[in-house]
């Protein structure tokens, strides 16, 4: 529990204000730095007189915190430290944005407006997602300032380390968006320091008790590895200092979550990860020489230990898209261990750590830094050009296009092109012309005729085949993955609904005088709400085209019929009041009654809230769990660890509900394991033995296939509770034949 020391909370503050000053003027020039920084804190400090965080500390200290991280991890400016010094002003304090323009200027007044979060500007009605709302605005400021980006990931980076003190919805809600938004912008802006920490602080939130495990283990194991790592060392410094290069070696431990997502891939225990930890040796170049240099290094660690041929990679001839630059080889030592070393120049260092900040310190120095990070930029900005997209799809197709791995593909004549993994040909036709595309009727990958939707890969040769007849189709929206083509896509089909528009009213006139009802704006709205259909638009060129029966339109046009949302929401969610009500008012007046936690029992049907169990994880008695509440569905219950889970509480925060299991009685849930081992004699009658015999469990389904001298096999059970599954897996372990037992999550394909 915090303990208020108003003195001791002056001395910290000072120390913070002075250790900024300290790192950021360095010359004897900067006097004009240090009275702008002074004034920026100075407003901040008056503003947030008074206020405290969560944890109960002065609300300051989070500002001057978040400036220290833009200054030492990040490198940024003076304009960026007194962003950061005001970015909480606006949206917490009776500061307007034309205050701090006329306080601080246009440009200190844009980064401030981009960080402002959109609270209060909109009502609930307004918005699907509050969370992508402030997502997309985020985003929106990248296209004019780059810096609102690099300030927001130092906000987030400090409001992570401070999360303890949020309630638990909070913490998951905050980690959850975080590993699924935040992480991968960090990682695809090139700051990998930021990106590791925050998936690392995001892991302890989401699943504490593997989190621990890994790091319990690291701390277990951390003499033997100094040991080893001071043993592989030795000759390396001999042969370095031999050369006279000017260099310096670091190791780093791969991060507890690079390390639990190493385990889940390989689907292995902790002691079975090898490559826990990373060498990196970085030298002093001229910009000229570093390649040269760099596998000079190489040569001379390959001459003490074998490399591993198939490890090696040069991303210094070329650098990923997000800037990094490094040599990476793996190296057998020799205890017959594989250890990766890194070989990058000190310029190389640092862009790899602080980004895109450090990619435009150098740029002007070489042209080397022009990297995939402009052309990123450039699609960003490409990507924002429809500026009246949906939140929710925005959010949807920067994940899914931005975050993308890259792949080069050729035109017949040979020119290059990038597109995301798993392009199709449209996406290729589009990014050649969008008249190209909208003409697109089919076309030759590496000379043979393949479908629209066939997925490219490296290295193909692509030619498109296109006709004036030929315009696009609703289903190419499933088909591409990158923004142009899709907002290329629906502006064609825009036109061609404007097209069907009076037909398709006319149709539904015609509807509403067979059906003996008055043609009015507001019968209209009414029917569009009974059928779900948002967009006018659509809605005509929908009963244009057919997609809309006459016995859909008849249901909803008959007098009396009960709303669309009433006929689908199970009726104890439904008001006893005469009283007309929207969905959103009869789920928010259900959650009132409960608002703290959702027991989950087996009398859910009786309950006011209904739930379900999520397929996707799970989940059991035992399990931490939290509930996912969507409009119109029962709310969902989810392991806090799942990754399903974590990308709706990421965009839904606030829909997200305590739950708590509440079953009093012994009830059997639905669970299960994969084994695998050596194919000994009797060794799936001894397993089953030891779960119908021993724990008196009943099996559902069992399935073990053997080839040569291995076995593999799943089976589902019903278990009580994680602690039952826990024991039952341990015993299983134990039986001669047995390697290894784990949990599935998903169990639908096995039942």
């Amino acid at each position: 529990m915090y303990i208020i020391d108003e003195e001791s909370e002056k001395q910290e503050i000072i120390k913070l204000y002075r250790k900024l000053l300290r790192l950021r003027l360095t010359k004897k020039d900067d006097k004009s730095d240090a009275k702008i920084i002074r004034k920026a804190f100075n407003v901040a400090n008056e503003a947030h007189k008074g206020m405290r965080r969560k944890s109960g500390e002065p609300f300051i200290l989070h500002p001057l915190n978040v400036a220290l991280i833009c200054v030492e991890q990040l490198g940024l400016g003076t304009k960026s430290i007194v962003s950061a010094l005001l970015h909480d002003v606006v949206e917490d304090t009776d500061y307007t944005i034309e205050d701090v323009r006329a306080l601080f200027g246009e440009k200190v007044a844009v980064i401030v407006s981009g960080l402002t979060k959109i609270k209060g500007m909109l009502s609930k009605s307004q918005v699907e997602s509050e969370q992508a709302e402030n997502f997309k605005r985020l985003i929106l400021t990248l296209s004019e300032d780059v810096r609102v980006i690099l300030i927001k990931m130092a906000d987030r980076l400090h409001n992570m380390r401070t999360l303890d003190s949020m309630i638990r919805e909070k913490q998951l809600k905050i980690a959850s968006e975080t590993t699924y938004i935040f992480a991968p912008l960090a990682h695809r802006l090139g700051l990998y320091a930021i990106k590791t920490e925050l998936e690392d602080l995001s892991f302890k939130y989401t699943d504490l008790s593997a989190y621990q495990m890994i790091v319990d283990n690291l701390k277990e194991t951390e003499e033997e590895r100094k040991k080893f790592i001071k043993s592989f060392l030795m000759p390396i410094k001999i042969g370095l200092n031999q050369a006279n290069h000017d260099y310096k070696i670091l190791y780093r431990e791969k991060s507890a979550y690079s390390i639990w997502e190493k385990m889940q891939a390989k689907k292995v225990p902790f002691s079975e990860i090898y490559d826990i930890f990373a060498i990196r040796v970085i030298i002093n170049s001229k910009p000229e020489n570093e390649k040269k240099d760099c596998l000079m290094v190489y040569s001379i660690i390959t001459d003490y230990y074998l490399p591993n041929e198939d490890r090696f990679r040069d991303w210094i001839s070329t650098p990923k898209e997000n800037g990094y630059e490094s040599l990476h080889t793996t190296v057998m030592s020799k205890t017959g261990k594989w250890v990766e070393v890194q070989i990058r120049t000190t310029r190389m260092d640092e862009i790899a750590d602080k980004g895109y900040a450090a990619h435009w310190k150098y740029k002007s120095d070489t042209s080397k830094v022009e990297s995939g990070l402009d052309e990123w930029l450039e699609k960003v900005r490409e990507m924002l050009l429809k500026k009246d997209v949906d939140a929710m799809d925005f959010i949807s197709e920067f994940k899914l296009n931005l975050f993308a791995k890259e792949i080069m593909v050729f035109s017949p004549k040979g020119d290059k092109y990038k597109l995301p993994q798993d392009s199709t040909p449209i996406d290729f036709a589009y990014s050649l012309h969008s008249d190209i595309g909208n003409k697109c009727m089919a076309a030759e990958v590496n000379g043979k005729i393949t479908s629209l939707n066939h997925k490219l890969k490296p290295g193909d040769s692509v030619k498109i085949i296109s006709s004036d007849n030929h315009s696009p189709q609703e289903i190419w929206l499933d088909w591409v993955i990158t923004p142009k083509a899709r907002n290329q896509i629906k502006y064609a089909l825009k036109d061609l609904k404007k097209m069907n528009r009076a037909a398709g009213e006319e149709k539904i006139r015609e509807y509403f005088k067979k059906f003996n009802q008055e043609f009015n704006p507001e019968n209209l709205q009414k029917l569009m709400k009974c059928l779900g259909c948002q967009s006018e638009l659509n809605f005509y060129h929908n009963a244009f085209t057919g997609k809309l029966t006459e016995a859909d339109i008849k249901q909803c046009l008959i007098k009396n019929e009960k709303p669309l949302w009433k006929r689908v929401i199970p009726s104890f969610l439904l008001s006893k009041s005469t009283d007309p009500q929207t969905l959103e008012q009869t789920i928010a007046d259900a959650i009132k009654k409960n608002p703290e936690k959702l027991l989950l029992d087996k009398n859910a049907e009786g309950s006011d809230l209904k739930y379900e169990i999520a397929s996707c994880c799970n989940p059991i008695p035992g399990d931490d769990v939290i509930g996912i509440n969507m409009k119109g569905k029962p709310i969902e219950i989810h392991r806090t660890n799942c990754p399903e889970a974590i990308g709706l509480m990421s965009t839904f925060g606030k829909q997200i509900i305590k739950a708590k299991w509440n079953f009093g009685e012994r009830v059997g849930f639905l669970a299960g394991i994969h084994i695998t081992g050596t194919d000994t004699l009797g060794l799936v009658n001894n397993i089953t033995n030891v779960i119908s015999d021993n724990y008196g469990i009943n099996m559902r389904t069992i399935h073990f296939t053997t080839s040569g001298n291995f076995a593999e096999g799943t089976i589902t059970l019903y278990v009580n509770d994680t602690k039952s599954l826990n024991k039952l897996m341990q015993n299983i372990k134990q039986i001669r034949g047995v390697d290894k037992v784990e949990r599935i999550d998903s169990i639908q394909e096995y039942h």
